[in-house]
């Protein structure tokens, strides 16, 4: 069966069906890892997304039940040069195609994503809508018209849990089965944005009990509970349309400790005062080199966004630029002493990608221990 790309700018590619079958809306990206596609795809910061692999061949060590990173899959569309039909990994379950067909995910395949990819760099990330049951150019036109985006929507609504819930599960070594689950030492209330399941066994591996709450939730509320520091998480979206998060984090600075990632980087970047801005492409990878300004270490670093917070927007705050991006020489990290706040534009958490930045985790521990603040 054949599938049609239709992107907003009237460039359309036809290829070849696989997953479920449907037609989708969404801003169409791209990402260069190699591996990694289901942790890729169950990332909720990828919600009303239609990514695409650089990387030729994908699907070829098949799916399993264990990296799962959320709930469910909330990329909107998944566009690969080739799916693999036949998987070989131990682990394996099943293959990408019955994968996707089981979570309602369309896909397209066998098309020139080095095309695609090309165009995205030179035109910037667009909206696009991917369909294998309606072909019609006209209609899927029609269609697409209608879809809003991304910018000022808060989708981060979308994402989040309904209700909080206490976690206490810690990192699970794939080979031993082995997991690391010390004694909690210290309380943390975790924001969820669309947070990735691997933050909260880090978390729960560095000797933290971890309560998780609803992206709506108050700065009261999280005092409520007592703990001794809170977590931002990573998301979909544009961050300045999340109105009442950037309150309740205004709110929360210099009473707690606060570590954010991703979207909790921005959200926390905004409620110091910080403008953000959509970047023309985003980062999405693996092996995206970080420079850490304070160590002068580089890091490969996971990365998933595309808004960035703008340093120009707080110059004169005692706010410090500790990480650099040596591809763009974008901001991807901030701290403010003062108010014990820092947070990472990028990944530390992996699943997919390099473990070069767990070290934030420890920072965030540091920073909750009176003892070595």
């Amino acid at each position: 069966m054949k599938a049609i790309l239709l992107l907003e700018d009237g460039t359309q590619f036809e290829g070849d069906a696989f997953g479920a079958r449907g037609i989708r809306c969404g801003e169409v990206v791209f990402n260069t890892s190699m591996t990694g596609y289901q942790e890729i795809l169950t990332d909720p910061s990828y919600h009303e997304q239609i990514i695409t692999m650089t990387y030729p061949l994908i699907g070829n060590y098949g799916t399993n039940n264990d990296d799962w990173e959320s709930r469910k899959i909330f990329a909107a569309g998944f566009i690969v040069k080739e799916a693999c039909p036949y998987p070989s990994n131990w682990r394996n379950g099943k293959s990408l195609d019955a994968y996707l067909a089981d979570n309602g995910v369309v896909g397209i395949s066998g098309i020139d994503t080095r095309k695609l990819v090309r165009h995205i760099r030179t035109q910037g990330a667009m909206r696009g809508i991917l369909s294998s049951v309606e072909l019609d150019i006209r209609r899927l036109k029609d269609r697409l018209e209608n879809y809003p985006g991304l910018v000022g929507r808060d989708i981060v609504r979308d994402v989040t849990v309904d209700h909080g819930y206490e976690w206490d599960k810690g990192v699970v070594d794939a080979i031993t089965g082995q997991e690391t689950r010390p004694t909690p030492r210290f309380k943390v209330v975790a924001f969820d944005y669309g947070m990735k399941t691997n933050i909260l066994r880090l978390l729960r591996s560095h000797g933290c009990e971890v309560t998780v709450v609803p992206a709506a939730t108050t700065a009261a509320d999280v005092l409520a509970h007592k703990p001794d520091g809170v977590f931002l998480s990573n998301g979909p979206g544009d961050p300045a349309a999340v109105e009442y998060a950037i309150r309740t984090i205004r709110d929360l600075l210099g009473k707690l400790p606060i570590f954010g990632i991703c979207l909790g980087h921005q959200l926390l970047g905004l409620a110091l005062g910080a403008k953000t801005y959509k970047l023309k492409f985003g980062h999405r990878g693996a092996n995206h080199p970080v420079k850490n300004l304070r160590t002068g270490v580089i890091e490969i670093t996971s990365q998933n966004h595309g808004f960035c917070v703008d340093m120009d927007s707080i110059k004169g705050r005692d706010i410090e630029l500790t990480h650099l991006n040596l591809n763009d020489q974008t901001p991807e990290g901030i701290r403010c002493e003062e108010l014990k706040a820092f947070s990472v534009q990028y990944h530390p958490e992996a699943s997919p990608g390099p473990h070069d930045s767990q070290y934030l985790f420890d920072d965030f521990v540091r920073l909750m221990n009176p003892d070595t603040r």
